[in-house]
C-alpha cells in the first residue's frame, strides 16, 4: 500500500475515476434534478474527466503508470494537468464545479514534498474554497456540500497516513451525500441524492481505491472514449439554454483584471443562474483563460457579457429540457433527436428604423418590421410579422435594447407550433452581422448560436446630432453638436460629422477588428461614404469594409466592427 501520492498514482486515479464514472453514468444521469432536471450530470462528468485524462496523457509520454516519470514529475504536476484539462473541457454545471475543485486542490499540493495524509487534507480544503469562489450563488445540498464534508472529514482524521485520510474523506462525503435529499427537498425538489455529489463520491472512492492499491493498472493513454449517449426525443419542455464558453482576458497588470471578472459574474447573475466562472490559465502569454457557465433564457446577453470582459470562443450551447425521466441529449452543439427538422421553414424577423434599412434586411431574406422615429414596435406587429413569415422556426432581432421586452412578449405570444428565439441585438449592425451567418440548412439551435456569436462579436457605434443641450459622460453638449456613441455611451463630442466618425471608427479598430460595417443615415452628406472608405483604406488597409445606404433617421452613421 503506497504511503504517498506520486505522479503514477495520480495518473491511475484519473483513469480509474473516468472508468468509474462511466459505470455510474446512467445512474447519476437519472438522479439529476438540480439545478435543472435535464438528466445529464453523469454524462457531463464523464466528458469532463475524459478531457482530464486526455490532458494527462498528452504530456505524460514516457511516464510510468506507477511511480515518478523519467523526468521526476511530481504528483502536483500531473494533478495540475488533470485539473487544467478538466477546466478547459468541462461540461455542465457539475463538470465546471468539479473541475474547479480539482484546480484548487492541485494548487495547494506541495511541489517539493511527498503528498501524504495531511497534505491531501490541506488540498481538499483548498479545493472547497476554490469551488465556492467559482460559483456565484452557492447552494447547499449539492456537490459543494459533499466536497466540504470530505475536506472536514480528512482534516479531522489528523493523520499523515494517506490511507486513513482518504478513507475519512470518502466516509464523510458519503454521509453528506445521504443528507442532500432533505436539503434539496427543502427547495421543493424530489427527495433524491444530489447527482453532482454522487459523482464526487465516485471520484473519492476511486482515489481511496488507488491509495489502497485496489485498482487494476489503468493506462490513461489507452482509455477508450466515453460511450455515446443514446439520443431520444425530449420528454418535457425547454426551459432555456445552458451556455458555456472559454474566455480570453488580456492581462494589464492591474486590479482591472479582477474588476472585469467580478463585473462578468454580476452581469451573468442578472441574465441567468447556475453561474460558474473559473480561471483555467492564470497567465498564458499575457492573457488569462477563464471558463464560463450559465443557464439563461437568452443566449445573446450571456455572450455579450463575455465580450465586455474579453474574447469568448469555443461556445457550447445546449437546450435545458425539463424531463420526467431520463432525457439524454447531445452536448456537442450538434442536433439531437429532440431538435426540429432542419428542413423546417425558418425565417428571421428584424425590427428596423427606416425604409432604407427595411429594404436592406429584406434583400438579405429577413422579414422587416419598420418603426418610425420615436415610436416602439407593438407585440401585435411583431406577432403579425412572425405569422406572415410562414415559418415554424423564427429568429427575432429587436436591433435596439429598448425593443427587447416587446420582442420577448411577441415570442411568448407566438403560436404554439412556432418556435421563436429572440437574439438581443442592440443595433441594426449587430442584426446585419447575425443575418450574415444565418443558415437554414443547419439545426435551429446551431443556427441561433452562430447568429448570437456573430452579434455578440460586433461592437457597435453611431454618430448622431444632439437635439438639445445636455450633460454627457465626456462633458456638456449643445444642440447641434455631433455625438459619437460606442455601445450606447457618448465617447466623443465635435462639430464635424466626418471627423467624429473617423475618430470613432479608429477608436473601435484600435481594440482590434477585421470587418467594418458602415450604414449611412438619411442625414449623411453625399460625400461621407467615400470619405470614410478612403480613410479606412489608408489607415486600416487590412480591414474589410461593407458600406450600406440605410437611410435611417437620427443616426447619421451606424458602425459595426467584428
Amino acid at each position: 500500500m503506497p504511503d504517498r501520492l506520486d505522479a503514477g498514482s495520480v495518473r491511475r486515479w484519473c483513469a480509474a475515476t473516468l472508468a468509474a464514472l462511466r459505470r455510474e453514468q446512467r445512474e447519476i444521469d437519472a438522479l439529476n434534478f438540480f439545478p435543472v432536471a435535464d438528466s445529464d450530470t453523469g454524462t457531463n462528468l464523464v466528458l469532463t474527466l475524459q478531457a482530464a485524462v486526455e490532458a494527462v496523457a498528452a504530456n505524460g509520454q514516457g511516464e510510468s503508470v506507477r511511480g515518478e516519470s523519467a523526468r521526476g514529475e511530481s504528483a502536483r504536476g500531473v494533478w495540475k494537468r488533470m485539473a487544467r484539462g478538466a477546466l478547459l473541457g468541462a461540461r455542465g454545471n457539475s463538470g465546471m464545479i468539479v473541475s474547479q475543485l480539482l484546480a484548487g486542490a492541485a494548487a495547494a499540493l506541495p511541489a517539493d514534498e511527498p503528498v501524504r495524509g495531511r497534505a491531501l487534507a490541506a488540498s481538499l480544503r483548498a479545493a472547497v474554497a476554490a469551488g465556492y469562489a467559482a460559483v456565484a450563488q452557492p447552494v447547499e445540498g449539492t456537490v459543494l456540500s459533499v466536497a466540504d464534508a470530505a475536506a472536514r472529514g480528512a482534516t479531522a482524521a489528523d493523520s499523515d497516513d494517506l490511507a486513513v485520510v482518504s478513507a475519512a474523506a470518502l466516509r464523510a462525503a458519503a454521509l453528506a451525500l445521504e443528507s442532500t435529499p432533505a436539503q434539496l427537498a427543502a427547495m421543493g425538489l424530489p427527495g433524491v441524492v444530489d447527482a453532482g455529489g454522487r459523482g464526487l463520491v465516485v471520484m473519492l472512492d476511486a482515489l481511496d481505491a488507488v491509495v489502497r492499491d485496489d485498482v487494476p493498472l489503468l493506462d490513461a493513454l489507452g482509455a477508450p472514449p466515453a460511450d455515446p449517449v443514446n439520443e431520444q426525443p425530449a420528454l418535457g419542455a425547454q426551459e432555456g439554454w445552458e451556455i458555456q464558453y472559454l474566455l480570453d482576458v488580456p492581462l494589464n497588470g492591474s486590479t482591472g483584471d479582477d474588476h472585469r471578472i467580478a463585473a462578468l459574474r454580476t452581469r451573468l447573475t442578472e441574465v441567468g443562474d447556475s453561474v460558474v466562472v473559473a480561471c483555467a490559465d492564470p497567465d498564458d502569454g499575457g492573457h488569462a483563460v477563464w471558463t464560463v457557465h450559465v443557464h439563461a433564457h437568452d443566449i445573446g446577453p450571456a455572450l455579450e457579457a463575455g465580450l465586455v470582459a474579453g474574447r469568448p470562443h469555443q461556445v457550447v450551447v445546449t437546450p435545458l429540457i425539463v424531463t420526467g425521466g431520463l432525457d439524454e441529449h447531445d452536448h456537442s452543439g450538434h442536433s439531437s433527436g429532440g431538435d426540429p427538422d432542419p428542413s423546417a421553414a425558418r425565417a428571421v424577423v428584424a425590427v428596423v428604423p427606416g425604409a432604407g434599412l427595411a429594404q436592406l434586411f429584406a434583400a438579405e431574406g429577413a422579414v422587416p418590421v419598420e418603426v418610425a422615429p420615436g415610436t416602439f414596435p407593438t407585440v401585435g406587429e411583431l406577432r403579425a410579422a412572425i405569422e406572415r413569415s410562414g415559418a415554424t422556426e423564427v429568429v427575432l432581432l429587436p436591433n435596439d435594447g429598448a425593443y427587447a421586452a416587446v420582442a420577448e412578449a411577441a415570442s411568448a405570444a407566438a403560436d404554439a407550433d412556432c418556435t421563436v428565439s429572440v437574439l438581443h441585438t442592440r443595433s441594426p449592425v449587430q442584426g446585419i452581422a447575425a443575418l450574415a451567418v444565418a443558415d437554414g440548412t443547419r439545426p435551429f439551435r446551431n443556427d441561433v448560436v452562430a447568429m448570437a456569436e456573430a452579434a455578440a462579436a460586433t461592437r457597435w457605434a453611431e454618430v448622431t446630432v444632439a437635439e438639445e443641450a445636455g450633460l454627457t459622460v465626456v462633458g456638456p453638449c449643445r444642440a447641434g453638436d455631433v455625438l459619437g456613441l460606442v455601445d450606447g455611451d457618448v465617447v466623443a463630442i465635435g462639430a464635424d460629422t466626418e471627423r467624429v466618425t473617423r475618430d470613432l471608427v479608429d477608436r473601435l479598430l484600435n481594440a482590434g477588428g477585421e470587418l467594418v460595417t458602415v450604414v449611412l443615415g438619411s442625414d449623411a452628406a453625399p460625400t461621407l461614404g467615400d470619405a470614410l472608405s478612403a480613410h479606412l483604406r489608408a489607415r486600416w488597409p487590412f480591414c474589410e469594409v461593407h458600406l450600406f445606404d440605410g437611410g435611417q433617421p437620427r443616426a447619421v452613421v451606424l458602425l459595426g466592427v467584428e
